[in-house]
């Protein structure tokens, strides 16, 4: 009796494992909401990176040598010359 009921319990031993991995294991149903969570915030940080970019887009574009944008110029010449006072305040034109 005992032969003819090892592999039946061996293979519940194994369906029983392979449940609890799928429900509390590394990528078990229980870690479902902290995956949703780090999702949240891969999109916060992709939604902040793609504004940045944008910025940088439009900064490249103001730079173009065909056609720069006077102010701008003005701007970073004066900066890297040191031509600015401390007091003084750049008005930025978007």
């Amino acid at each position: 009796m005992i032969r003819s009921a090892f592999w039946p319990t061996v293979a519940a031993a194994v369906i029983i494992y392979f449940a609890g991995a799928a429900i509390v294991g590394q990528n078990g149903l229980f870690s479902l909401a902290g995956y949703r969570h780090q999702r949240a915030d891969h999109i916060a940080t992709l939604k902040a990176l793609q504004a940045e970019r944008d910025r940088l887009a439009h900064h490249a574009d103001l730079l173009d040598p065909r056609h720069v944008d006077p102010d701008l110029a003005e701007e970073m010449v004066r900066k890297q010359t040191g031509q600015i006072r401390p007091d003084e305040v750049i008005v930025p034109v978007n």
